[in-house]
């Protein structure tokens, strides 16, 4: 394995002139890894098809099927663990994160089923924007050990190729668009988000201000409708982008 594959891909893709180009450039030095399958798709909600969002991939034979027919979406680690993810993670990592997750027993049928059909281990790249998450790249099959500089040379390449897709597509100023937030917060919000940026959870953050845990999370709905934020996570990021918050 080459990295110097990895750095000369950032060069070729941002001269290449059709998707068709990237796609094949893309696929060329994720095999050449040893990697047998990837996807490189727009980010998406539980409710959605990620099938439909897919930029580029190629998977196992029928388990796209299997994983819209079993739902898995709705209990896949790699998904729920983008939302807090600020880097590349294995997938492996992601099951371990939710060891304790009520539904921990079902994500680890959907990675074992995955395991039976060739997807055995692999890396995801998440993708980030102004507003959050956008994308990811998720690279796998037997397994493959990336040094830490390969993985940095791929979370380069999974962005590079992202928005190389989006552009050739006319899709990425949409996408680059800042959307409009409201950041007249009163003071009792902004003591719970800097506290909530801190990692203290409802619970500690009601101790402290001597309201409910309750109150605390009806203060966080309507930050997070404020800050057009999908989650807690995100609004903090949100805050901190707009310096709301230090």
């Amino acid at each position: 394995m080459n990295i110097h594959s990895l750095i000369q891909l950032l060069v070729v893709l941002e001269e290449c002139r059709k998707p068709e180009g990237v796609v094949f450039e893309l696929e060329q030095v994720i095999r050449s890894y040893g990697f047998h399958y990837y996807g490189l798709l727009r980010h998406f909600k539980p409710t959605e098809d990620p099938i439909s969002l897919m930029f580029a991939g190629h998977w196992p034979e029928k388990w796209p099927q299997i994983y819209l027919s079993k739902k898995y979406v709705l209990s896949d680690p790699t998904v729920r663990y983008l939302a807090y993810a600020q880097r590349p993670f294995r997938w492996k990592d992601s099951l371990a994160a939710f060891r304790k997750d009520p539904h921990h027993r079902r994500m680890e049928q959907m990675m074992a089923d995955a395991h039976s059909h060739g997807l055995k281990d692999g890396y995801i790249f998440p993708i980030q924007g102004r507003n959050g998450i956008l994308g990811n790249m998720s690279v796998g099959g037997p397994q493959v050990d990336l040094s830490p500089v390969e993985i940095s040379l791929f979370d380069a390449v999974a962005r590079k190729a992202f928005w190389r897709l989006l552009d050739l597509k006319g899709e990425a100023q949409s996408l680059e668009e800042v959307s409009g937030i409201d950041t007249r917060l009163t003071r009792r919000e902004m003591e719970i988000l800097q506290y909530l940026a801190e990692g203290m959870t409802s619970v500690e953050i009601g101790k402290r201000l001597k309201i409910s845990n309750h109150t605390v999370d009806w203060y966080m709905n309507g930050l997070q409708d404020k800050l057009k934020a999908k989650n807690r996570q995100h609004a903090v990021a949100v805050a901190f982008r707009h310096g709301l918050i230090t």
